[in-house]
């Protein structure tokens, strides 16, 4: 299978339909020719409540702060754990106080730097129990005989849908999401603004990217998959709207407008979370037309011969 290097594409493009225009390639590009700001430093800041960014430019990670110890989710790339660790010091956190590593899909530029973060704070990693394999085999599942594109990591607790982690007050609630992945995980919360509670949510994704769909699927049962996630995602109510990739939510322009100290806070967006969803579900479908298409011209292209 090969790797598409159309991660960096902007939101706009992603859902405008095309699936060859959909974001997060499944292997690792040769040469590491990914997007250049995927692992470009950034100043971590503080989203809202005590939820912080402390990711890289592109690619997403974030820091649940309690009295209790800390909660990280995602990695990166596995270049990029130093800069993540770089940037929760930088907040004044230390990284022994992280007690829990939280995974939202096993795709290199979001696990790739789980095993040196999990390695340098001592955490807990808790991840999906549909993308254990691929977490602790280091490959990206259906294409195993690839072998490992990105550093094993032990899985300590794996979780299935629904599963609550409780910590100094803070409880982040697992949605399983899948078809991105087989184990594509949202991680749900609530965050206090102006005195008024809002349900978060970290949405996993829900492009094509490389994934077969047709022909020898990712996985068994990957379109049933997609489409109980669109409308899983659709019921849920979400004011505080966090991505993996930041450009689904548009986190440059909403910094932007946070620091000038804009009210209410813009990382509070539920039309934009259900925007995604639905533009999200018409580029599958369109997605999946075009793989259908592919496979029944190639055999009748085959029968021809």
């Amino acid at each position: 299978m090969k790797p598409l290097h159309l991660a960096a594409a902007s939101l706009a493009l992603v859902l405008a339909l095309p699936s060859s225009a959909q974001p997060a390639a499944p292997t690792p590009p040769a040469a590491h020719d990914w997007p250049s700001n995927w692992n470009t430093p950034t100043e971590p800041f503080r989203i809202i409540d005590n939820i912080y960014y402390v990711g890289t430019e592109g690619l997403g990670s974030y820091l649940f702060v309690t009295p209790e110890g800390h909660i990280l989710l995602d990695g990166a790339l596995p270049e990029s754990a130093p800069l993540i660790e770089a940037n929760i010091q930088k907040l004044g956190f230390k990284l022994s106080d992280i007690k829990y590593l939280l995974n939202s899909h096993a795709h290199f530029d979001h696990s790739g730097g789980l095993a040196q973060l999990k390695k340098d704070t001592g955490a807990t990693l808790i991840a999906s129990e549909r993308d254990q394999s691929a977490l602790e085999g280091g490959f990206y599942l259906g294409n195993e005989d690839e072998g490992a594109t990105v550093p094993k990591v032990k899985v300590d607790r794996a979780i299935q849908d629904g599963y609550q982690l409780k910590l100094g007050g803070r409880t982040l609630t697992a949605h399983l999401t899948p078809g991105h992945s087989r184990g594509c995980t949202s991680w749900g919360f609530e965050a206090k603004d102006g005195g008024k509670t809002h349900p978060g949510l970290v949405f996993c994704s829900a492009t094509i990217a490389a994934n077969r769909l047709v022909e020898r699927p990712q996985y068994e049962g990957i379109v049933g998959d997609y489409r109980s996630t669109f409308e899983k995602a659709a019921r849920l109510k979400v004011d505080v709207f966090l991505a993996p990739h930041p450009e689904f939510f548009d986190l440059s322009g909403k910094r932007v407008k946070l620091a000038a100290g804009a009210r209410p806070n813009p990382f509070i967006d539920p039309a934009g979370y259900q925007g995604l969803i639905a533009r999200l579900k018409a580029a599958f479908e369109v997605g999946l037309k075009e793989q259908r298409d592919a496979a029944a011209a190639k055999a009748v292209k085959a029968k021809g011969k």
